[in-house]
């Protein structure tokens, strides 16, 4: 028995002997392409020594003799830092997933592939001006200087994920990075899902009820659409939910995650130190890392210092130092479905408004798939652009047979100038030089908020389709190509983008809300990101007659809920207070005891607290309930509580209380009703995953940022070492914007909000400050994977400062590239 004994701990030594071994393998192994700050590199493209200096959060600051050598150092960090997300950026864009991660992200390939972005990229690459072509090209070098570093060895493949997956690396190219700005508007554009649930809505709904649920102006709460049985005949009823996944990598943007901003400026007058002041702070979905990079560019024209994304050579939000910029989501509608009527007796062929008969443009395109066969798709464009498969944006639903569907949209250019756009704003010396380098922007629509010597401004910047007048459903469903109004007829001119100067409040600002009242075909849009958070935004604009960085900074991170403070007392009207007290342990006493907090409650999503989980779960109840029996499974499409919908409901608005009766019950049950049901089934569920002391229940538990790994994040044990999780405050309609998730086991995770916030203050420069949401590195072993997670989570920011010496103070490490002719 002793002899088996000794045996076995023999064993087990020598299992963890091997296993730490293999550990130590492993992190030696991953750990090689960790990056060394303060090693040199002798290479080619370079005219002259260019030194980066990474400062103490590994922001590098980069000083080069020319502007070319600047954008080539800016790609070598950007390559050293963010390899794989940059090659991960550009495979999607180019509709090659398949390759490294088999067929299940087919869906993805296919739907790049029919829109054609990559090579349309390629056709923009001549229709930039000479100095944006130069920095492309120069970039380019740059980033292949470091993949050509990798290739040489000793560089463990450039990046962890590259053990992995296939490790080879193909040179970068100027199309690469006009290729993600492309991305980057389809994945900040939501058009096209939006017409599709109207139509479906339109089958299900009576009008006046689809004007409750759809309200094309938030502020008038009316929607007169057109039936689109009779604008598009042969489609039913259909209540399943509206399916727009594609599969992993998605880069469609969920419904109710599309692209969303804060960014507000105010004049010198209204700044109690004397100078313009600008806050910025752009939503997307959260990643680890993060999509942003923090960079300074010494050029000629000056220094620049603000957020890049890597594979692109321009600072896309940030400030020099006399001006500044940031942006928001315009919401502009810049892409229309059309439905295109085959041939019957050949269906390459559709059918034109003058009622002949035309060629769709056709070509067959490959998908390499990994450990599968290849996949032939056969691509088609007509007169108003790609033609879709069925599943993409669901087109399938609503299509009738004999048709397909075509997306028309203004990222679909040849031409595309929006980088040349890019880099002439970043080096604006004023408002009036910015705004008119906007004029170049084609997609994605922004509203670039700026603050410089001349003043402030907000200027819608991209391309707004020309529409008939006449178009039957004013671009808020698809319609029938065939008829002579429907698809762009142009692109209005510049002039026309809704643009705003030296307001004599000496405050502007957006946060995705309505930014013109103009009649269609100038609308801008029907679908707008916000109606609740500009309402907290402007109470706490006047609260002040002068404002300070530290104002700003407050307003950036205010997390009071104007949805909850509006709600509450409506939905809880005949509740609170109301009743006979209850024995404890019973749900009444339950309800009870959540009405006192929320009774007490300042509308606060404080981490900390239970009342914004109770109220979240509340409403999102409330939503549900309200919808689902009308709607049936579609309701599955409201993954988010609509505030304006249910103010209409609960306010009888047009007779919206309607909504509030269940169906398919006998009795007539009232809002009251409702209201009462959805608090008692939100409670009992919260109960379930937290226990049955809801005062000691945590919103920053079930609200964490989930900033995962968008490959390895879901790998088991590896989810663990690559994922960032954090508990947050704030909520859907909070300025400190945390989106939730709104579906899967965690509903409540905050998962779309501001990787990146920036508050620029021009009385004194450099006391600016800025933060993302991860970190610098992209390494999972890198102290920088994460290091400004925590400062961010805690509304604490970081010095953004153009000081050379500051940035030396302490630095990380400095890094010279040097020519590899003057090296010779």
């Amino acid at each position: 028995m002793f002899t088996l004994f000794r045996w076995l701990v023999r064993l087990v030594t020598a299992a963890a002997v091997l296993l730490g071994v293999a550990i130590v393998l492993v992190y030696w192994f991953l750990s090689r392409s960790l990056i060394d700050y303060d090693e040199d590199f002798v290479v080619e493209g370079l005219t002259a020594p260019v030194e980066v200096v990474r400062n103490n959060d590994s922001l590098p600051h980069i000083f080069g003799k020319t502007d070319t050598d600047v954008f080539f150092a800016l790609g070598f960090v950007h390559a050293q830092d963010r390899l794989w997300q940059m090659t991960m950026l550009r495979r999607t864009a180019q509709g090659r997933l398949s390759e490294i991660f088999g067929s299940s992200t087919l869906g993805v390939d296919e739907m790049m592939r029919r829109l054609d972005l990559y090579d349309l990229s390629l056709q923009s690459v001549p229709a930039q001006d000479p100095e944006t072509l130069a920095a492309l090209q120069a970039y380019s070098a740059g980033v292949n200087a470091w993949i050509e570093q990798v290739s040489e060895g000793t560089r463990g493949r450039g990046a962890p994920e590259f053990w992995l997956f296939q490790p080879e690396i193909s040179a970068w190219a100027p199309a690469d990075s006009i290729a993600i700005l492309k991305l980057m508007a389809l994945q900040l554009s939501g058009h096209a899902e939006a017409e599709v649930l109207r139509a479906r809505l339109s089958l299900l709904l009576a009008p006046e009820r689809l004007a409750d649920i759809l309200p094309e102006d938030p502020g008038k709460g009316v929607a007169v659409l057109p039936d689109y049985a009779a604008l598009v005949p042969g489609v039913g009823p259909d209540s399943r939910p509206v399916d727009f996944a594609l599969g992993p990598f998605s880069p469609l943007p969920v419904p109710g995650l599309e692209g969303a901003s804060n960014a507000w400026a105010a004049v010198p007058a209204r700044s109690a130190a004397g100078g313009a002041l600008l806050a910025s702070d752009p939503h997307l979905g959260f990643t680890a890392p993060a999509i942003w990079y923090l960079a300074r560019l010494e050029l000629k024209s000056g220094g620049v210092i603000g957020a890049t994304i890597p594979g692109v050579p321009a600072v896309l939000l940030g400030r020099s130092e006399a001006m500044g910029w940031g942006m928001t989501s315009s919401y502009l509608d810049d892409q229309d479905l059309v439905i295109e009527k085959l041939n019957p007796e050949d269906p390459e062929e559709y059918l034109r408004p003058d009622g002949s008969w035309a060629r769709f443009d056709s070509r067959q395109s490959i998908v390499l798939v990994k450990d599968g066969d290849p996949v032939t798709l056969s691509l088609r464009w007509s007169e108003h652009g790609p033609v879709l498969s069925g599943a993409q944006f669901d087109v399938g639903s609503i299509t009738p047979p004999g048709h397909v569907a075509a997306l028309g949209w203004t990222a679909l250019s040849p031409a595309d100038t929006s980088m040349t756009a890019a880099l002439r704003l970043m080096q604006a010396k004023t408002v009036d030089a910015a705004i008119e380098a906007g004029r170049l922007t084609v997609a994605p629509s922004q509203n670039i908020v700026l603050a410089g010597p001349d003043g402030i401004a907000l200027q819608m910047i991209g391309q707004m389709p020309a529409r008939d007048p006449a178009h039957p459903s004013q671009g808020r469903m698809p319609a029938p190509g065939w008829m002579p109004a429907v698809g762009f007829k142009g692109i209005l001119p510049y002039e026309d983008n809704p643009s705003f100067r030296n307001p004599s409040s000496g405050l502007l600002g957006n946060t995705n809300n309505k930014t013109v009242d103009r009649p269609f075909p100038k609308h801008v849009s029907f679908l707008w990101g916000d109606t609740q958070r500009i309402q907290r935004w402007l109470t706490l604009m006047k609260t002040r007659e002068v404002h300070t960085r530290e104002s700003f900074i407050e307003a950036q991170l205010d997390t009071v809920d104007p949805t909850a403070r509006a709600l509450l007392p409506l939905i809880g009207a005949d509740l609170w207070f109301t009743g006979d007290a209850a024995p404890e342990g019973t749900p009444e006493r339950f309800r009870q005891r959540a009405l006192m907090l929320l009774a007490e409650w300042n509308g606060e999503m404080n981490e900390h607290l239970p009342e914004p989980l109770i109220a979240a779960a509340w409403i999102r109840s409330l939503m549900d309930k309200l919808v689902r029996d009308e709607l049936g499974p579609m309701a599955d499409s409201f993954t988010h509580p609509d505030p304006v919908f249910i103010e209409r409901v609960f306010r009888n608005v047009n007779g919206a209380a309607v909504w509030c009766d269940i169906i398919q019950s006998a009795a007539v049950e009232s809002c009251t009703d409702l209201s009462r049901m959805a608090l008692d089934e939100a409670l009992l569920r919260l109960s379930e995953d937290w226990g049955p002391k809801l005062e000691s229940w945590r919103w920053g538990d079930a609200h964490q940022a989930a900033h995962d790994h968008p490959v390895l994040g879901s790998v088991p044990m590896l989810r663990y070492f690559v994922n960032i999780r954090q508990s947050t405050s704030g909520g859907d309609d909070t300025l400190l914007r945390g989106r939730t998730a709104g579906v899967g086991e965690d509903p409540y995770r905050n998962v779309h909000g501001a990787g990146y916030r920036g508050v620029y203050d021009f009385a004194d420069p450099d006391s600016s400050v800025f933060i993302t949401s991860t970190g610098q590195s992209g390494h999972p072993l890198s102290r920088h994977y994460d290091d400004l997670g925590e400062l961010w989570r805690r509304g604490e920011y970081i010095p953004m400062s153009l000081d050379p010496a500051l940035a030396r103070a302490a630095a990380l490490g400095v890094m010279v590239l040097s020519p590899a002719a003057a090296a010779d």
